[in-house]
């Protein structure tokens, strides 16, 4: 029997390097858990320099039950252009792809048609650009990408990188909203919205939040965001 909603998450760990300069994945994967998400997506799962290994180990993951969506690059990476995302294990997994994405530095989106708890669900990561133009076109090119494929409940979640109030993303990710969530940047006093979900409208989402308990505030820079999503016609139904 299926449930009403499923909780997903998004979260940059900055490489697992918190605040206090310390690289702690032990410490990276308690804010993961502490999030009671059935799904996250992650940002900056990677170490920079090639091979790119993954900053948060996957025996250390697969340990506290996720499942790890298989975006990782020969080398022990985790995820795409740092990308990664977790499932847990009655999350079954179906198709899943990555893209390249335009711009003058590396950036790329995964995406994975999942079956949840509410249904079929698409899911996209991404971490966009520092320049404003070139977020508009990574977002544009993910739109088209979608758009190629067949039909789907979509989620968008990751860090879009805006530090403005998203007018022009919402004109560019058509066929999507946006979520309204609170500021997650910095996260010792968080001011700027870039953490962020966009949702297509056959969903509704239910709640959102900023998780800043101890020991988010300090494992980096960034707070992870949560969202609750339903099928917008049982929230109908419901009502």
């Amino acid at each position: 029997m299926r449930t009403s909603t499923i909780r997903i998450a998004t979260y940059n760990l900055q490489k697992c390097v918190g605040l206090d300069l310390r690289r702690r994945p032990d410490r990276s994967l308690r804010v993961i858990n502490d999030l009671q998400a059935d799904i996250v997506v992650l940002q900056e799962v990677d170490k920079r320099l090639p091979p790119r290994p993954s900053a948060l180990p996957h025996d250390m993951v697969e340990q506290e039950g996720w499942r790890i969506l298989p975006f990782g690059a020969p080398g022990g990476s985790l995820g795409w252009h740092g990308n990664a995302m977790l499932v847990r294990p009655e999350v079954a997994v179906g198709a899943t792809s990555h893209l390249s994405l335009p711009g003058l530095e590396p950036r790329g989106a995964i995406c994975a048609d999942i079956e949840t708890a509410i249904g079929p669900l698409r899911l996209v990561g991404l971490h966009l650009g520092l320049i404003r133009r070139y977020r508009l076109m990574q977002v544009a090119a993910i739109m088209r990408a979608l758009r190629r494929q067949h039909s789907s409940p979509t989620v968008l979640a990751g860090d879009f990188n805006d530090w403005g109030r998203g007018a022009a993303l919402d004109a560019t990710a058509r066929g999507v909203h946006f979520v309204p969530t609170a500021p997650s940047f910095p996260a010792p006093r968080p001011v700027v919205t870039l953490d962020r979900f966009a949702i297509s409208p056959d969903l509704t989402a239910l709640a959102s939040g900023v998780h800043a308990t101890r020991p988010a505030r300090i494992a980096s820079d960034h707070l992870p965001v949560w969202v609750e999503v339903a099928p917008r016609l049982a929230s109908r139904q419901a009502a």
